[in-house]
């Protein structure tokens, strides 16, 4: 490995490649010390390109064993071959066959892509370039190819034998041996190809498609897991119904495999027909999962099964295009789990993610459009605004065409575009011609990074009966984009009269609007409301209907009446938010010079009657106690920012809200039924949600009776929601019953790696000036392994990501800490270490001292020899 200098890959020198590749057959013939793949590859010449143009494939870390040319050994002088290279000097004119066999070590293989080893399984990971780490070949998304793979493994070490598409053949291969062949009909780029061997236990089902043909379903675990999988073959067959109704897609093979694997660098991955999941995403009982685990599996099954067509059937022309399968499918797992569980909570905590991800991307040195159009290295933009912010996209034009036009449009994509690798130019395309709409100014979403900001100034006019609002865009400078246009962005309005309800207009000037939509496509726009009785509060991008920043200038008495009222939940949400986060920010500021932040007593007596109210979904409720993070009040506040006094703005807020409310929380403590059964529904979750958000809060306030109800609450928790609530209450409170929970857990749960997670992740994000020396000293625990993805995101992702006084420590010593993590990983794993490394994003934010500590760190990453292409480019963007 070597620091890479090699040039940008840029959007705008995209060309096809110089040979189409029809068919692929592999043989790979798996061994514990070594696996031989041998790759028959039939090329044709594309139109256009001369006869004899050298064939040049790609390879990484490859060991060349033999090549042939339509069967016959090729010449030495006939090709060049390097660990990641091979070049046919001459091809022939027409169709011919390369057969090239690669020896590939998978036991030593830590970076976890291409074919690797995961627990004695044989697996594979080929997105975004994996495959060259199989065989050399033209490893991009625009090369689509039919495949039939046979396998072949000793029959006791992997007597389940799987790769994509169907099984076509098995058998005995002798000594011990056996093989199976499987076809996948449909052509494919070779990111999407998949192989598993090992001894593996399943739970098989089937599913019925809406024509009547039968699916086999599997779902594939190490043995003793199957108990842990039903929640996930429920999700799957809920996933195939569900796209076929709100979709029209019908899965078109014959089986449907899933399977679950301890090392993975991601969450999961959607090749066809042959789904291999991070086993966080599969693995699920009352015992060892929590309520958030058993909504992240049902989002991320159904996550890669919608991309059977959104990514597979129809896939990406190259990667600059990402967002086009990924920004597309988040949308649709979104949809789907908003029809699942609660629609306005499921947006809410998108909208949350968005924020919390995706806007300190959009505001840093790692800002990028969603369609990006340069990268050094592709694995780096696997981000948020990829996939969230694309979702966020793609929502935008189903509110500016309409549900149906909507319809339309997707019908049309997948109907002109099945077999193909698509652009987002395709994609618009299909809905510039459903809605018979121009959607060039509306395409600048894809072209332009940095988050819009949106000012609102109003005006009431009791004379003339108007009301008028002046909507202001702005969109920010972004790294290589100092000038932006203005967007088209649509703007959810409701007019809130005294009443609570919606005030009508007699009509509306100024600016295009589609029903209660409001269309932005100029930097200002003055939009006049006629026949307006009295003066309204508006309530403005409702379900946040656009990924801007909204200014609209409300007083607390309209914020708190919003809070009241509003008919739309995420603006009675936001209107909350918005008021805590005005506290929170004075508070910060009111800290840094010494002195005690406060808490608005109205708006916490209007939380106070909301959360209350049990006519209201308990999700909901438990959601407008949540008040904002540190990192979202640190980046509210932009510049010069101390995450100590962040903290005690922070924690005095949910003093203040636990203290003043505790009759209305202790009353929602007293009506749990702790005898009532467990279910993984959104009803289910949503009242643990707020009886366990009570008990923090509660606890908040340091009350000695608080602490010792949530040690009651551990000891008796009969579900790991409630355990873990009351353990990282107990810990981030630094009760004295702390350390005795913890010792209970990890002895109850050691032998359960995704328990062990969660125990790792309590004690990194713990608030506590001890906290490093805890987190340093947990990665000798026998439980911890720096070669688990799993393992080094619990503790040293979310020491870096969520816990900001003690990553941010004033010694700089977490800065270190994790800049030693991440220069360690890139030695082995430099996915993983290049994910961390993203922790530093808003590293010039803080002030002046932490800044030159980060800085410190992050050009000591950099200084490394060698320095992974990953990291380089991270670090390197970072500090520019």
């Amino acid at each position: 490995m070597r620091t890479d200098t090699a040039p940008a890959v840029r959007l705008a020198d995209y060309a096809p490649t110089a040979y189409a590749i029809p068919t692929v057959a592999l043989d790979v013939r798996l061994a514990e010390t070594g696996t031989l793949v041998t790759a028959t590859i039939a090329f044709t010449r594309r139109d256009g390109t001369p006869a004899g143009a050298e064939l040049v494939l790609d390879g990484d870390e490859l060991d060349l064993v033999s090549a042939a040319l339509d069967g016959a050994p090729l010449a030495p002088d006939a090709f060049t071959a390097s660990a990641d290279r091979f070049v046919l000097k001459a091809p022939p004119a027409g169709p011919f066959a390369l057969t090239l066999t690669t020896r590939l070590d998978p036991a030593t293989n830590t970076k976890l892509m291409g074919l690797y080893r995961s627990s004695g399984t044989w697996c594979t990971q080929c997105e975004a370039e994996g495959f060259r780490r199989i065989t050399y070949f033209l490893d991009r998304p625009d090369v689509l190819s039919v495949y039939t793979v046979r396998m072949e493994a000793d029959r006791t070490a992997a007597p389940v034998l799987l790769a994509n598409g169907n099984p076509v053949e098995a058998g005995d291969a002798g000594d011990g041996r056996h093989f199976a062949v499987w076809h996948d009909p449909w052509p494919k780029p070779a990111y999407l190809f998949a192989l598993v061997a090992g001894d593996l236990a399943v739970l098989k089902d089937e599913f019925v498609t809406c024509s009547g043909r039968r699916v086999e379903l599997g779902v594939y675990v190490e043995h003793g897991n199957v108990a842990r999988v039903g929640y996930a073959m429920d999700a799957l067959k809920r996933s195939m119904r569900w796209d076929e109704e709100a979709f029209g897609r019908e899965y078109d093979l014959d089986v449907f495999n899933v399977v679950a694997v301890g090392d993975f660098n991601m969450g999961a991955m959607e090749n066809k027909g042959l789904n291999i999941f991070n086993d966080k995403y599969v693995l699920a009982d009352p015992d060892v999962a929590t309520d958030a685990d058993y909504a992240g599996i049902e989002a991320v099954i159904a996550h890669e099964y919608f991309h059977n067509w959104t990514g597979n059937r129809i896939t990406c022309r190259d990667w600059f295009q990402l967002c086009l399968k990924e920004g597309l499918t988040v949308f649709r797992d979104q949809e789907f789990s908003s029809d699942m569980r609660s629609r306005p909570v499921k947006r809410i905590a998108d909208v949350r993610t968005l924020r919390s991800h995706q806007f300190p991307e959009d505001g840093g040195p790692l800002a990028h459009p969603v369609r990006p159009e340069t990268y050094k290295e592709i694995n780096n933009f696997y981000t948020a605004t990829v996939y969230e912010k694309g979702a966020e996209v793609i929502r935008m034009l189903k509110t500016l065409i309409g549900d149906e036009a909507f319809r339309r449009g997707m019908d049309l994509y997948f109907e002109r575009h099945d077999g193909d690798a698509a652009t987002i130019e395709d994609f618009l395309a299909c809905f510039a011609e459903a809605a018979d709409e121009d959607l060039d100014a509306f395409a600048r979403w894809y072209r332009q990074a940095g988050t819009p900001t949106v000012d609102v100034a109003e005006h009431y006019d009791a004379a003339a009966r108007t009301y008028t609002l002046t909507l202001r865009q702005t969109v920010p400078p972004t790294p290589g984009q100092p000038d932006k246009l203005p967007h088209v962005i649509p703007v959810r309005f409701g007019l809130v009269g005294p009443n609570g309800g919606d005030m009508a207009h007699a009509g509306v000037s100024g600016a295009e609007v589609r029903g209660d939509v409001i269309v932005l496509t100029q930097p200002r726009h003055t939009v006049v409301f006629e026949g307006v009785a009295e003066r309204p509060v508006p309530s403005l991008f409702r379900g946040f209907s656009a990924p801007v920043k909204p200014n609209v200038g409300l007083s607390l008495s309209d914020l708190t009446f919003l809070m009241r009222h509003d008919g739309d939940a995420f603006n009675r949400w936001q209107a909350s938010s918005t008021l805590a986060m005005t506290m929170l920010v004075a508070g910060a500021h009111a800290a840094r010079r010494g002195g005690v932040p406060r808490a608005d007593a109205a708006y916490v007596d209007a939380l106070g009657e909301i959360v209350g109210d049990d006519r209201l979904d308990p999700a909901f409720r438990a959601l407008m106690l949540a008040v904002p993070g540190e990192n979202d009040v640190a980046r509210e506040l932009g510049d010069d920012v101390d995450p100590d006094a962040v903290a005690a703005s922070h924690r005095a807020l949910r003093v203040a809200i636990g203290t003043r409310l505790k009759p209305v929380l202790s009353t929602i403590l007293a009506a749990e039924d702790p005898a009532a059964p467990f279910a993984p529904d959104a009803a289910g979750a949503g009242r643990r949600a707020l009886v366990n958000a009570a008990g923090d809060l509660l606890a908040a306030t340091g009350e000695a009776a608080a602490l010792d109800r949530l040690a009651a609450r551990f000891s008796a928790a009969t579900n790991m929601t409630d355990r873990l609530a009351a353990l990282t209450s107990l810990v981030h409170r630094d009760a004295p019953q702390a350390d005795a929970a913890l010792a209970a857990f990890v002895e109850r749960f050691g032998g359960v790696p995704l328990a062990v997670d969660k125990w790792l992740a309590v004690q990194a994000t713990a608030p506590l000036g001890r906290t490093l020396d805890r987190v340093a000293a947990l990665t000798a625990h026998p439980a911890f392994s720096f070669r688990n993805p799993n393992r080094t995101r619990a503790l040293v992702g979310s020491f870096a990501t969520l816990n900001p006084t003690q990553f941010a420590r004033r010694d700089g010593a977490g800065f270190d800490f994790v800049a030693d993590v991440v220069r360690r990983l890139d030695d082995s794993n430099p996915q993983v270490a290049a994910r961390i490394l993203v922790a530093f994003r808003s590293w010039r934010s803080y002030e002046p001292e932490r800044r030159a500590r980060a800085e410190a760190a992050l050009r000591r990453i950099a200084a490394k020899r060698p320095l992974s292409r990953d990291v380089a480019d991270i670090v390197e963007r970072t500090l520019a």
